[in-house]
């Protein structure tokens, strides 16, 4: 019975976030397991170019650490922004959210190259918190129960965060900048004078991922309800 309660609860997140939460959540199992070893996964330009270790493209989004405070406190943030986004400004947008993650995921890349990164899974999901931050603008935030602000300045406290437990905010500021990049990209520059879409999810993914029909057992996550946890809460104004 517990478990047919789980695997229902399991099937109604979206697609997407269940994808990815899964795979990092099982990759992390196999190196807690000795399956196989980080040394396998990270994000390293030589191997891929010169022995066409490809994998190492998509395994260094996909392992957060041993288990621990870190994992986990990563782990709730991904899990709960990307459901936020998927199940909000990218209800019915599959295929949008998942160029998303490709447009995202390749100029990290790219960005990371330069700043010797070797595991991009922390950024990435900086880059989810970004963007919906900036999507949902009147959101009030409580961090801790210490802080509270507006939710554009959330990725800004969670760089705080990490700086204050000693990790390097290079990884914070690159999710930034990659969100940025992709929020001034699909949200701001086509709405100004003269600008126009340059962000256009392929007919590909389209086919592949959308579809005319809605499960009519969905369950959404309510969007203005971020928090759920006391590192996290917020509440639109005027609610």
């Amino acid at each position: 019975m517990a478990y047919q309660t789980f695997q229902q609860e399991y099937l109604q997140i979206p697609v997407v976030t269940r994808t990815y939460t899964t795979a990092c959540v099982l990759t992390t199992a196999a190196v807690q397991l000795e399956l196989i070893t980080p040394f396998q996964l990270y994000f390293n330009p030589d191997l891929i170019l010169k022995q066409y270790q490809v994998w190492r493209l998509v395994t260094n989004f996909l392992f957060f650490g041993p288990v621990g405070f870190n994992f986990l406190f990563n782990m709730i943030f991904l899990y709960r922004y990307c459901r936020m986004l998927e199940e909000g400004s990218f209800r019915g947008r599959t295929a949008d959210f998942v160029f998303m993650f490709l447009f995202g995921g390749l100029l990290m890349t790219i960005f990371g190259m330069f700043v010797s990164l070797v595991f991009l899974g922390q950024a990435f999901t900086i880059m989810l918190v970004y963007v919906w931050s900036r999507r949902n603008p009147n959101v009030r935030m409580n961090f801790f129960g210490l802080l509270n602000f507006q939710a554009p300045f959330l990725p800004w406290v969670l760089m705080g965060f990490s700086l204050l437990l000693g990790n390097s905010i290079i990884v914070d500021l690159l999710g930034i900048a990659v969100g940025h990049v992709y929020f001034f990209l699909e949200d701001v520059f086509p709405n100004q004078p003269g600008g126009s879409r340059w962000l256009r999810t392929p007919s590909f993914l389209k086919m592949l991922f959308d579809t005319p029909e809605e499960d009519p057992n969905y369950n959404p996550l309510p969007e203005d309800r971020p928090g759920g946890f006391p590192w996290g809460e917020g509440q639109r104004l005027g609610g």
